[in-house]
């Protein structure tokens, strides 16, 4: 087993060159005033694991030579890229990943994002393997009023509530929290899908 490092990355050239395409690009540059901080930590082994490298700025060139498993963010949001200087696939993160999706375990970027919108819905192939759609997310709890595994709606094959707490349940899990404190059922085309899930840390 490996001893689990942290290493924090030196920023000496992670923010894009003036009068490129990404520094026109607002998101990604701090509002004038700006005092806050940003926090990643990216892991080698799912459920944040293993060798780690921790972020608080820019980076054009990660330089990480494992593929990233699992990704913890502490603060802030994150723009994760599979090519340097931010190209390639990329997509937003704005929390905890365990399990990150295999197309996107070769990270070789990753920059803060300080823009207000929501980032793109991870359903349909985003970082977390297409867990979710659209939350929202609290200290302790997460509600998804239409919860998504691989951009697919979960269903519920015998329209029980203890088969929607088990579908629930196993979303949660999977989403990083620990199970689920109330989910509901919806018939569309004769099929039972699983909506309105409150994922929680305990209690459930």
């Amino acid at each position: 087993m490996f001893r689990r490092t942290i290493i924090t990355v030196a920023l000496l050239s992670g923010l894009p060159a003036p009068g490129s395409a990404q520094d026109q690009d607002a998101r990604f540059r701090p509002p004038p005033g700006w005092s806050g901080r940003h926090q990643a930590t990216l892991y080698r082994e799912r459920n944040f694991a293993g060798p780690a490298v921790s972020v608080q700025r820019a980076e054009a060139n990660l330089g990480v030579t494992w593929p990233v498993q699992s990704i913890r963010v502490q603060t802030g949001r994150w723009q994760i890229c599979t090519g340097p200087s931010f190209t390639g696939r990329c997509d937003i993160l704005m929390r905890d990943v365990p399990v990150i999706a295999e197309s996107y375990r070769r990270i070789l970027s990753i920059r803060p994002v300080y823009d207000v919108a929501p980032p793109r819905p991870p359903g349909g192939g985003g970082v977390g393997g297409g867990t979710g759609g659209q939350s929202l997310r609290g200290m302790a709890a997460e509600f998804f009023p239409n919860p998504r595994r691989g951009g697919v709606a979960l269903e519920c094959r015998t329209g029980t509530a203890a088969c929607a707490k088990q579908t629930a349940d196993a979303f949660c899990r999977s989403a990083g929290w620990n199970g689920s404190r109330n989910a509901a059922l919806r018939t569309v085309a004769r099929r039972n899908h699983v909506v309105d899930v409150l994922c929680v840390r305990s209690g459930y």
